[in-house]
């Protein structure tokens, strides 16, 4: 099952940002020395428990009794967005990388993008990709799950109206941005990887098994 978890402050398992495995993360306090004495800064250290790399963080506010507070990634300065789905078009992952590489700064242009990929990803699913609301409707006659339509037209409607003045807030579109990659990455997931995984596993039966199995299903 493909796992993706956006880096978070004191999150104790998440996608590397370095080398995006889904692993522990160890974390500390770094402190700065003048003369004898150290003492405490606001900068704390990720290390991941896969590649062994580290991750700054700038403390940004003080939390309550057991809550660590928040704090904001500042190196490497890339993205807090998941990595694409390893079984993304290409087509489809050049846009959602670009989204990645500006969401940090311009969450309504990573939205559009993230619109613009899911019209492509379309494309694989077998539609014309020229309006992706009516490839979307065109996907739900043909059986399409509602848990999958859904996301589909989260990301549409977000992505639409991220660059409409007036439509979305700048603040709703920030808070949304993120999880529009990772639904991105499910609709990957259920309708490319998944039946790609079933079908390797149906090729593996036996072709007894198999012509059986056409058999069945040419009587019903």
């Amino acid at each position: 099952m493909y796992k993706s978890v956006s880096p978070e402050f004191y999150l104790k398992v998440f996608n590397c940002p370095h080398c995006g495995a889904y692993a522990n993360m160890s974390w500390s306090i770094t402190e700065n020395r003048f003369g004898r004495y150290g003492e405490r800064t606001p900068i704390h250290v990720s290390r991941c428990a896969h590649c062994r790399k580290d991750s700054f963080w700038l403390k940004t506010a003080e939390g309550e009794e057991d809550d660590p507070g928040q704090g904001i990634m500042i190196i490497p300065a890339g993205s807090i967005a998941p990595m694409p789905h390893p079984e993304m078009p290409e087509d489809v992952k050049a846009d959602y990388l670009e989204a990645r590489s500006i969401v940090n700064n311009s969450p309504r242009g990573a939205s559009a993008l993230l619109r613009l990929s899911i019209q492509k990803l379309c494309v694989h699913l077998g539609q014309s990709g020229k309006n992706i609301n009516n490839d979307i409707g065109n996907l739900v006659a043909n059986g399409l799950p509602l848990e999958i339509q859904q996301p589909l037209d989260i990301v549409r409607v977000v992505g639409n109206n991220a660059v409409h003045p007036g439509e979305l807030s700048g603040n709703d579109v920030a808070d949304i941005a993120i999880t529009l990659f990772h639904l991105v990455n499910e609709i990957v997931e259920d309708r490319i990887a998944k039946p790609a995984k079933l079908k390797g596993l149906f090729d593996r039966l036996p072709e007894g098994a198999k012509k059986a199995i056409e058999k069945r299903d040419g009587k019903n």
